[in-house]
């Protein structure tokens, strides 16, 4: 006698809710990093370990954890992270501001690009971690769906004059 095991995905309404997010990154030193941290992105610390720094942006208790690698270990693998997604809230002359900030601070900007749903403007932190400040440009979900299936979820290279 065989058995025959079938999967089937969760109905819509039994999916999980996610609500918020928070991303953990091994750096080289937390304590070196988390000012970094506190001064680009506006972060503030809310807690810490002998090996850690938790961070927030006001509302809720972390948003993000620097963690220490292992002696010996580099902050980033060999695969990681290709970047964290920051949803800015303003218009375009907010990402031009944050991209003056960034300049002003020594902040490597790695790239600028029209993803036709929105501006985004690269950057990393002291460790490689690559972030990104996005700026919406459609607002609607279905709308964006079907902008970024009819571009193919481009990434345009695009000029942004810093203020």
């Amino acid at each position: 006698m065989s058995t025959t095991t079938t999967t089937t995905l969760a109905p819509a309404d039994r999916r999980p809710r996610i609500a918020r997010t928070h991303l953990a990154l091994f750096v080289r030193d937390p304590f070196a990093s988390a000012p970094w941290y506190e001064s680009v992105l506006g972060m503030q610390e809310t807690a810490r370990g002998e090996q850690w720094v938790f961070l927030s942006f006001g509302r809720k208790h972390h948003d993000i954890a620097l963690i220490r690698a292992a002696e010996g270990e580099p902050a980033r693998g060999p695969v990681n992270m290709q970047h964290y997604g920051l949803e800015i809230e303003g218009d375009v002359d907010e990402l031009r501001r944050l991209y003056g900030m960034l300049l002003a601070k020594g902040v490597e900007v790695v790239k600028i690009t029209d993803h036709k749903v929105g501006y985004g403007l690269y950057f990393t932190d002291p460790d490689g971690h690559r972030f990104e400040f996005f700026c919406e440009t459609v607002h609607g979900d279905e709308e964006g769906k079907r902008v970024l299936h009819d571009h193919n979820a481009p990434s345009v290279p695009m000029t942004l004059d810093p203020l």
